[in-house]
């Protein structure tokens, strides 16, 4: 992820939050664009379960480099992520939205990458498992780190 956020040809990098945030780790996207710092590089933007209401928003910004953010079965421990092309999601999320992401992505004007996080517990809860909370917090950390290392403010 270091790469996208460094790399000075991405200038304007849009983080989309995604999750039901009353089923426990779902809601970790939300959690996390809640709590980027907006830089003149990163954006973040909560779309919640319903990101196909924000495709013409999300293009609007026409963003170099969109990341959405969503819990997702990567068949790993809970805690762990990885940020994919969009293209190699099929199959992996955990289809808590109105629509696939896989099928979504098709639909912006941007590269789309899917910063999944692997979730312990989607039943009926507001807040986040211990290792996925762990790892929201490094993963926001990190994010607000590298993105404002690059701020020319």
């Amino acid at each position: 992820m270091q790469e996208i956020l460094l790399n000075p040809a991405n200038r304007q990098i849009l983080f989309v939050g995604i999750g039901n945030v009353l089923k426990r780790d779902d809601g970790v996207g939300v959690y996390i664009t809640h709590h980027l710092i907006p830089t003149s590089r990163l954006r973040g933007l909560t779309v919640e379960v319903s990101i196909e209401n924000y495709i013409g928003k999300i293009n609007s910004l026409a963003p170099d480099v969109l990341i959405l953010i969503d819990c997702m079965d990567l068949q790993a421990q809970p805690g762990h992520w990885d940020l994919l092309p969009a293209e190699r999601i099929n199959g992996h999320t955990t289809n808590t939205h109105n629509i696939s992401l896989d099928r979504v992505c098709e639909l912006f004007n941007s590269p789309v990458y899917i910063l999944g996080i692997q979730p312990l517990d989607i039943s009926l809860g507001e807040s986040l498992t211990p290792d996925v909370q762990i790892t929201a917090d490094a993963l926001i950390e990190k994010i607000n780190r590298v993105a404002g290392t690059s701020n020319t403010h």
